[in-house]
Parts: C-alpha cells; structure tokens; sequence
C-alpha cells in the first residue's frame, strides 16, 4: 500500500512525509462508511494528524480513508484545501476526494477517476538495475539463465495448503529442469511458516535461492536479475510489479480466485503483459513492459491545469496492522 503511495509521489517529483494511521472501534469496523467524528477515529499507533495541512495528500486503501476525509475537511476549515488523491477503490463516492486512482477490475467510475489496468508501483528501471547488481553477489554461485518465483500466500481469496505448496514446486523444479534454469524464490509473510518448510525442503538439492525471511529481502533483485517471472496469483500487486519488470511473466494458478481477481488476471494476458504458467508449456519470451505511472501523474497535473507542483508536503497513509504485508 505504501509502496503505492510513495510511487505516485515521486511521479508527481515531490518528496512525500509519511504517516500512518490506525483505527479505533467503532471506526475500523465500519470505515469508510461512517463520517462521523473522525478526529476521534485514529488509535495511539497514529502518527500526528494536525496543521499545518499539506498542499497534497496520497493515501491508498479502506482504512485510510477517514484520515483523507478528516484532512481534506479540516483543511478547508482552514481556508486550505488539501489536494486528495486516494488510491484503490475507497468504497464511497469518488466525489469525497479530487482524484480517485484504481484499477479497471474495482469498477470505479466518475469524472475524477483515473483507470489504471493493475496497481500502482514504485518499480522503475533503475530500482531495478540497483537490485540486481546488490543481489548478483548472493547467487554467484547459480549460473543463468535465473528463473524468478514470487510466491505469496493464502488469502480471502485464494487456498495455499502445504498440499499446494508440494504441488506448485515441483511443477516449478520440472519447468526449470527442462529449459536449464536457476531458481531465485522470494516468498512473502503470508507464505507461512509450513509452506516455507516445504519449499526449502523441496527444492535442497536444486539450484536454487531461496530467501530465508531473515536477510534483507531481495525480491527488486529478483525482479531485476532474472530472465523470466513466475508470481502466484493471489497478489494484484506483486504480478503487477512483475509485469513492470519488463520480463515474460507467467502466473501460476492456485485454488480459489474471486470475480475480481479473474477479471484482473484475464486483462493481464488480453493486453499481452502475462500469461498462464504451465509446466508442460513453452518457455515463452516475449514480455511487455506495463507502466502506468507516468500516465497517471501527467492527467493529475494536466488536470489541475498547471504542470507545476511547487512542492507541497504530500501525507502517504496505511493502516499498520491490516495492510502490512497483504501485498493485494
């Protein structure tokens, strides 16, 4: 969500302040639909919410929306109005904020909706280049071509059993044993303690990395070092951020799914960015490249009908706890 945040941020070439926020029953059970009080919403965890209001604020995902509400209300109780940008569907009308950000498979409509086709992102070429050459030194000894898994977990969404888990990595291990690939594996905190266990102890003999939530995370060197991406499908925003990554990408399919994650997925691979993984398939290399986010900015600055942003202070929020790691 932050990522998210702090993506369109610097798209826009401003230097944001970070807040978080955190809820309080009632708030956070009924947001965002209950308006009022808002001043009283946010738990001790809250960073300060308090003039003077910025000149722009970010912010991405349910929980978020009371503190837009609140600044965008105070601000102009103050005699400045705050620009509102909120990223995601915010699940009340878009007309509570300036822009609304979200992609096509939310349904959001209105004049001041931006449609995107999957998440906003912070990766860009360079993060990527960065990655890449910190991560290299890790898996010296694995030789290319590297194949990348971003592996997520079980959701509201999706099943993830350690059943599932056996099944995905030797689909995983035959692929790459036929087109002679090294593995690089990033799994995520949903992943579980279970399905780790078995990844490891599947793939041991295999030449593989295999991230052991303990170093730091090289899952931008991932993206940026290998050859080809396979992403499970429970996360919209890491296949996002695969398909940024401008490798062929191929989303391994897990039990469940949800309209919306269908209908997201199926855009993904009519536009041509990802395809089916199947382990009996071909190794596929063609890729696209999807980058959505200087389009975005540009129609929020051609709309304010000025292409200047003079740097205004920008409040990116998250809720701690709920979204941490839910990478959807």
């Amino acid at each position: 969500m932050e990522s998210q945040c702090r993506g369109l941020a610097k798209a826009l070439g401003v230097e944001p302040t970070i807040k978080r926020v955190s809820l309080r029953a009632p708030w956070r059970q009924l947001s965002p639909y209950l308006q009022l009080g808002l001043k009283y919403a946010f738990a001790g965890r809250t960073d300060p919410i308090a003039p003077p209001w910025p000149d722009m604020l970010i912010a991405s995902g349910r929980y978020s929306v009371p503190a837009s509400l609140y600044v965008r209300r105070a601000s102009q109780d103050a005699g400045k109005t705050t620009l509102t940008i909120q990223i995601q569907d915010p699940r009340i009308d878009a007309k509570s904020f300036d822009f609304v950000v979200a992609p096509a498979h939310d349904g959001v409509e209105g004049p001041n909706v931006i449609t995107t086709l999957g998440a906003l992102h912070g990766i860009t070429p360079e993060l990527l280049r960065e990655g890449a050459v910190s991560f290299a030194p890790r898996v010296a000894n694995l030789r290319p071509p590297y194949l990348g898994v971003l592996i997520g977990g079980p959701n509201r969404a999706y099943r993830f059993s350690a059943k599932d888990m056996e099944q995905m990595t030797a689909e995983i291990k035959q692929f790459a044993r036929r087109f002679g690939l090294s593995m690089l594996i990033t799994p995520s905190r949903r992943t579980g303690n279970e399905n780790l266990a078995v990844l490891k102890r599947c793939l041991a003999d295999e030449p593989a990395f295999v991230w052991d939530m303990e170093e730091p995370n090289p899952y931008f060197g991932i993206l940026g070092l290998s050859d080809f991406l396979i992403v499970t499908p429970d996360s919209i925003n890491m296949v996002t951020e695969a398909c940024a990554a401008g490798k062929p990408v191929f989303v391994y399919d897990l039990p469940g799914g949800s309209p919306k994650f269908a209908r997201f997925h199926q855009a993904m691979r009519q536009h041509g960015y990802a395809r089916k993984f199947d382990p009996d398939g071909a190794l596929d290399k063609t890729a696209k490249r999807l980058d959505e986010m200087p389009s975005v900015a540009r129609r929020i600055v051609d709309s304010l009908g000025k292409c200047e942003l003079s740097p205004p202070a920008v409040a990116s929020f998250r809720e701690h706890t709920e979204l941490a790691g839910s990478g959807s």
